[in-house]
């Protein structure tokens, strides 16, 4: 059964919530002590956050996932874990991490994570068959992991950040949904039931659209001084604009085929694209620390 609950909370999911060091790291603060223990803390935080919604969600949908050919295998679905467990345990972690992070972290941060589970949850009952809010709403998950490093640090954040995050996560999640509705052509029933509703169209336009505007958001920032002149060796945000522009032209080749499925399977499964990656790191942290 421990096992099994351990399977249920998704740990190859728990990669996205290092999007916690997103802000801190735009903003160079990233590598002090206080920062580190927090920003530890709140990836523990919003793992079990996350790890609550899973178990909850299969709970809910045990039965219907013992007729999928796939999830099916899932661990409440196939009785390894009871249905009470689940809802038990991912009852103890949604409440627990909040009461947590209240003691721990400033006030913000179980605020966000609380909103965070009723987001989830509310998705999980009845916002996933809605048009285009589920979108929405499995967007502002990246966005809150993206946002509570900075919110538990006391770092502003700036609307660059918010905008390239925001529309960069719609395009994966974007780009996900066209590949299964690609993928499900023809397959009725054989995924979510919501991809019945969208077009492949819509959803390529939606993917399209949100590269789009997230190139233009870091472009902008790569191109906004703040007053400050830069005095590193080469003009590193600049330059690091080529790298994200092609990071991103390559994770659109994905979506196009329609094989673009979790964000990071498309990732660590392409050479290229994890090597584009690395140098648009190096560029921006030079950029950041002003080399």
């Amino acid at each position: 059964m421990a096992r099994g609950l351990f399977i249920t909370a998704r740990p190859r999911q728990w990669v996205k919530n290092v999007l916690v060091v997103a802000a801190p790291a735009a903003a160079g603060q990233l590598f002090s002590r206080h920062a580190l223990t927090q920003l530890s803390l709140v990836f523990v935080l919003f793992t079990a956050c996350a790890a609550a919604v899973y178990l909850i969600n299969d709970a809910r949908d045990a039965a219907a996932d013992r007729a999928h050919p796939v999830k099916r295998r899932r661990p409440v679905a196939a009785g390894q874990v009871p249905v009470p467990v689940a809802y038990a345990v991912g009852g103890v972690l949604a409440v627990l991490a909040p009461t947590a992070a209240a003691w721990l972290c400033p006030p913000v941060v179980p605020a966000l994570l609380t909103a965070y589970i009723g987001m989830q949850l509310a998705y999980c009952v009845s916002l996933k068959h809605v048009l285009v809010v589920d979108l929405a709403v499995v967007t502002s998950g990246f966005l809150m992991r993206a946002m509570i490093g900075g919110l538990a640090l006391g770092i502003p954040l700036s609307r660059w950040f918010l905008i390239t995050t925001g529309f960069g996560a719609l395009f994966m999640v974007s780009a996900k949904r066209y590949s299964e509705a690609v993928q499900m052509a023809g397959k009725a029933g054989a995924t979510r039931a919501l991809l019945t509703e969208y077009t492949t169209g819509y959803l390529r336009f939606v993917w399209q659209l949100a590269a789009g505007v997230a190139v233009l958001g870091y472009c902008l920032w790569a191109l906004e001084e703040g007053g400050v002149p830069s005095t590193g060796v080469l003009p590193w945000r600049q330059l690091s604009m080529i790298a994200f522009i092609l990071a991103v032209l390559r994770y659109a080749v994905f979506a196009d085929r329609g094989t673009a499925g979790e964000p990071e399977d498309v990732v660590l499964r392409d050479p290229a694209l994890a090597l584009i990656g690395v140098v648009w790191l190096a560029m921006y942290g030079l950029a950041v620390a002003n080399w």
